[in-house]
């Protein structure tokens, strides 16, 4: 199924690089904003390197790692619905979108289950911090900056899980074409974009 090419745009080789400009002045302003938080946390950091390493021995690694390798699959799924529509196959590319798709949910449920663990714990930040282990000003830096930074992550992969499944039903109608697949290259740009943050992130506050 063909669309007809919008009248701003002379061929579809344009407007995929139009759109793909486009995705790449937002993905920078995205690197903007999380960079603002990378430095706030290597302030801390330094201030703090003993707290910052008690309290992330606090963090679950077996569940922060999981979800890195839960995404990470994910987006090789995402780049193999790309070659898959390269080569006209657009039911594989479907079902490849969907997996990634659900190994978004499932970083979601795994990211769930660890933010009610540091509930129960009193891992909680600012004024909310109730830990009986972990008494420090350099502890409850590290637990705001990382609800902080793991929330604000938890939302992009939420508008990227939307980006998926409309990506996904495209593909399951036959509107991409390897002429015409802008769309699902600029989807994929940010869901490897939300993955990329993460592998900045698990080290951080899981490996500290």
């Amino acid at each position: 199924m063909e669309r007809e090419l919008a009248p701003q745009f002379a061929s579809v080789e344009q407007e995929a690089r139009a759109w793909q400009f486009g995705m790449w002045v937002f993905l920078s302003t995205e690197v903007l904003f999380f960079g603002g938080l990378f430095i706030a946390y290597g302030v801390y950091r330094f201030a703090y390197p003993q707290d910052f390493h008690l309290a992330s021995s606090h963090m679950n690694v077996w569940l922060g790692t999981a979800n890195t390798l839960v995404l990470l699959t994910s987006s090789l799924f995402v780049a193999l619905a790309l070659h898959l529509v390269r080569h006209e196959r657009s039911m594989w590319a479907t079902l490849a979108l969907v997996l990634a798709l659900l190994l978004g949910v499932v970083f979601m449920v795994f990211k769930g289950l660890e933010y009610a663990e540091h509930a129960r714990e009193g891992l909680l930040p600012g004024v909310y911090f109730a830990s009986h282990k972990l008494h420090s000003v350099g502890a409850l830096q590290f637990v705001t900056l990382y609800w902080l930074m793991t929330g604000l992550h938890a939302l992009h992969v939420t508008i990227g899980l939307f980006v998926l499944a409309w990506t996904a039903f495209q593909a399951a109608s036959g509107f991409y074409s390897p002429r015409r697949m802008a769309g699902l290259e600029i989807g994929g740009m940010y869901w490897h974009f939300v993955d990329v943050i993460w592998v900045f992130l698990y080290p951080l506050l899981y490996l500290v």
